[in-house]
């Protein structure tokens, strides 16, 4: 088979359905890469002219441009837009769409839960547009702090478009960090080795292990006010023994991170682009890995400086102090490193060059007050004033939109095929670079001169006047220069001629194929030797197009893919990917379904919801596996592997584990709260505490005994040939033990009369839950053997309900564990 033949074949095999239904049944790393950058920059469109409506209404003292509740709205949903809709979506459309291609493969690991995430994430910004086109957006601010955004300060229904809005948009963000973590591990070149893995894989590694992390606490805070404010469960009002600080504990456990899950897929960028543009490698890649791990860790032990005014004990001030101004160590080595690679190297002034220096400069001053604002005693004169606000923006656009912007302009030849012509890209970086440090540099000015952040207007005499004028039209500038760079792009894009495959002469993989790329991105996978493959092969890209690769033979007609092994990348199995499906769409409506039933208090919606959710989940199961056994499979180069069908833990369940440790740091957030409250909140104890009496714990133990066992009777009987019906009987018992045992709780409390009584109701439900769905899976996985999709070889998906199961067990017993332990202590 020559060249054209096999691009025509596969492209046949993986291409999108044409014309406008295509886009909504493709399940192509492309397309949905595509769609999420194109929404991602429609959404800084729209929160960049609300910046522009917030700089024009503080350009003059007592400014009658909007009112005090409009205003108000405007700059919740800048924060909002910028923060949700824009930084995490960008970079994790620019991730699905160049990760596969760096890592020499033909897509991510879960094609159909990409698309799924981004159909999530248009549903749930929709639901956010749509309530500032109403003129009923949040106005509580991007952190919604309680009381201000509870039922108390918030009563219509602004507060809860954010609560669930953001929520719907955070099992997208969710989706994408399962997809990355389970394609880095798993689905690499043959030969690709952790050591050898592109440095912006190892980035998006630790990012995406960080929001699975760093993004449950959130989920949970917004879940918890939602019911405050929908059922009256009273998690943060004082008088009934909640706290509203503990919503700043959850927000901030997540929010600091998040300026890091921000910052370091831009790290990564640079640390790809800066070699390129230097000529020479990246000096320090070991060192360059370790800082971007520790980074990832230590954002986590700090998020209590953004609570420094709180009263939190001098002795936590002095620790979480420390531990913020030692970020700046990894961040310093990184920084050092970059140096360093274009002392060694030769640097050309290309355009995403000049973004680069333009990082380095507004990244180190925003990192300085970053470090001023670590300082307790200069934190509580600065605390809430615009120079936090400058700071802020200093991290978030040096350190995030120019590095993406080098981005746009290193990779803007392989994702049109076309070479730069027109150099409006030059004017538009001086306009932006100007503009935004003629902007907050000021505003650094104005917040230590005692400017509040959120006021609507400034009074005259106040000092500020001739700042905020001065602000407001570098602003305009950096708006003008925004412009021009969409205009550059959308002219290169229209009427330049075709480049060369390879214009920067790079050496990573995503430059080995025709720009743009096919939908298959690979016609063979090749095997990789070092981390820059096209430096050390130069003829690479024609051997891949001639199939001399793994996988070049696609007369199957299938989606073929390989995983590998972890750590040397030594392939491991063969996987047949989903082609095109409406199921992701399809499910992202379901699933939204329940947000719109508690927006609009049509609660029978949401009961509704999760049963059309459970059917479609058992739908897209259903389709995959096989009914017989494959055996060995041909790859390439006389390699055989078995399918992914028959290995003992397949794709599906690292996906599986990965899904549940978001799940268990939802889980430890709770219980982290329910200790919160009973060690600190006003009000407490409550007049009575749950005392679990016998039959509760009974059920509990014997169900969790039962559940256990019972999985791995039904595992040990599969892989010896014989039926799992009485070890999954057993395990269903056993969770409907657990689930009553939690609904025992659950009818001896009531959830609107106290903070404890409602922390209850909410572990014991997440118990039920879990309850539930390890239930429903153990019927699943009985239907599957009865149909002869398992089978001593084809254990994979009882590993799979294995680990459910386990998880479900375990959540069970320490949640009624910790709900009785008061009871049993008094």
């Amino acid at each position: 088979m020559n060249a054209l033949r096999r691009h025509r074949t596969l492209e046949r095999i993986w291409a999108s359905r044409p014309g406008w239904r295509g886009k909504l049944t493709t399940v192509n790393n492309n397309d949905i890469g595509l769609m999420f950058l194109s929404l991602a920059v429609t959404f800084f469109a729209v929160g960049g002219i609300l910046a522009m409506l917030i700089r024009a209404q503080l350009a003059t003292p007592r400014s009658a441009f909007m009112g005090p509740d409009v205003y108000n709205q405007v700059f919740t949903m800048h924060g909002t837009i910028m923060m949700f809709l824009f930084a995490i979506p960008l970079f994790e459309g620019l991730t699905v769409y160049l990760l596969p291609k760096m890592l020499g493969t033909r897509d991510l690991a879960f094609p159909r839960l990409s698309a799924f995430g981004f159909w999530c994430y248009a549903f749930g910004g929709s639901l956010l547009i749509f309530s500032l086109l109403a003129g009923i957006a949040p106005a509580s601010g991007w952190f919604m702090y309680p009381p201000l955004s509870s039922t108390l300060g918030s009563p219509g229904i602004n507060a809860d478009f954010w609560l669930l809005g953001i929520t719907f948009v955070e099992i997208s963000a969710i989706s994408a960090s399962v997809e990355i973590v389970v394609t880095v591990l798993l689905y690499r070149a043959p030969g690709m080795s952790l050591d050898k893995l592109p440095i912006f894989a190892w980035y998006m590694l630790v990012v995406a292990v960080m929001i699975l992390t760093g993004f449950p606490p959130l989920i949970l805070g917004s879940l918890l006010l939602e019911l405050e404010r929908a059922f009256g469960m009273p998690f943060f009002q004082a008088a009934a023994g909640g706290d509203s600080i503990l919503w700043q504990h959850l927000f901030w456990l997540f929010g600091h991170p998040e300026v890091y899950i921000i910052f370091l897929p831009a790290a990564g960028v640079v640390s790809t682009v800066l070699p390129v543009m230097a000529r020479t490698t990246l000096l320090g890649y070991g060192w360059i890995v370790a800082a971007a791990i520790t980074l990832g860790v230590m954002s986590f032990g700090i998020w209590v400086h953004h609570m420094y005014a709180t009263g939190i004990p001098h002795m936590g001030l002095a620790f979480f102090s420390a531990a913020s101004t030692l970020v700046a160590v990894p961040t310093g080595v990184q920084i050092f490193a970059w140096i360093g690679t274009l002392w060694k190297g030769r640097p050309e002034m290309h355009l995403p060059m000049l973004w680069i220096l333009a990082f380095f400069a507004t990244f180190v001053m925003g990192g300085l007050t970053g470090v001023m604002v670590a300082m307790v005693p200069f934190d509580w004169q600065s605390h809430d004033t615009y120079f936090v606000v400058a700071h802020l923006h200093y991290v978030l656009v040096g350190g995030f939109v120019f590095p993406m912007l080098a981005a746009l302009y290193y990779w803007l030849p392989h994702f049109t095929g076309r070479q730069r012509y027109f150099k409006l890209g030059k004017t538009a970086f001086w306009l932006i670079v100007l503009g935004f440090h003629g902007t907050f540099l000021l505003l650094h000015w104005a917040g230590l001169l005692g400017m509040r952040r959120r006021i609507d207007s400034i009074e005259p005499g106040a000092g500020w006047e001739l700042i905020n004028l001065l602000a407001s039209i570098g602003g305009f500038v950096m708006a003008i220069g925004f412009a021009l760079v969409l205009i550059d792009v959308g002219v290169n894009v229209v009427v330049t001629v075709r480049g060369r495959r390879n214009p920067w002469d790079a050496g990573t993989l995503e430059w080995a194929m025709p720009s743009p790329s096919p939908s298959y991105n690979l016609a063979s996978l090749p095997k990789v030797h070092s981390r820059n493959p096209l430096q050390d092969d130069p003829d690479l890209p024609v051997r891949i197009a001639r199939g001399e690769g793994y996988l070049g033979d696609p007369g199957s007609g299938l989606r073929e893919i390989l995983t590998v092994e972890i750590a040397s990348g030594w392939p491991r199995c063969l996987v047949i990917f989903p082609t095109n499906s409406a199921l992701p769409i399809v499910m992202a409506f379901v699933t939204g379904g329940l947000f719109v039933g508690m927006l609009i208090k049509v609660y029978w919606l949401v009961p509704l919801s999760i049963l059309g959710v459970a059917a479609l989940a058992a739908w897209w199961a259903w389709s995959l596996g096989s009914r017989e056994d494959l055996g060995l499979q041909p790859v390439g180069h006389g390699l055989v592997l078995l399918p992914a069908s028959e290995v003992a833990r397949p794709p599906g369940w690292w996906g599986s584990l990965f899904l549940l440790l978001a799940d268990g740091v939802f889980f430890g957030a709770l219980l982290f709260g329910y200790a919160f409250l009973w060690t600190v909140a006003p009000n407490w104890p409550p007049s009575a505490w749950l005392e679990p009496g016998l039959p509760g714990p009974l059920l509990a133990l014997g169900g969790a005994v039962l559940a256990f066992g019972g999985i791995r009777l039904a595992d040990r009987a599969i892989r010896r040939h014989a039926g799992p019906w009485w070890g999954l009987l057993l395990s269903l018992a056993g969770l409907a033990a657990l689930g009553s045992a939690a609904i025992t709780v659950l009818a001896r409390t009531t959830h609107d009369a106290h903070a404890y009584d409602a922390t209850l109701w909410v572990v014991a439900g997440y118990a039920v839950f879990h309850a539930a769905v390890g239930g429903l899976m153990s019927v699943f996985l009985m239907l599957r053997a009865a149909a002869g999709y398992l089978s001593a070889r084809r254990i994979g998906e009882a590993r799979i309900v294995r680990l459910w199961i386990d998880y479900a067990v375990a959540a069970a017993v320490l949640g009624l564990g910790a709900a009785w332990l008061p009871g049993v202590l008094t």
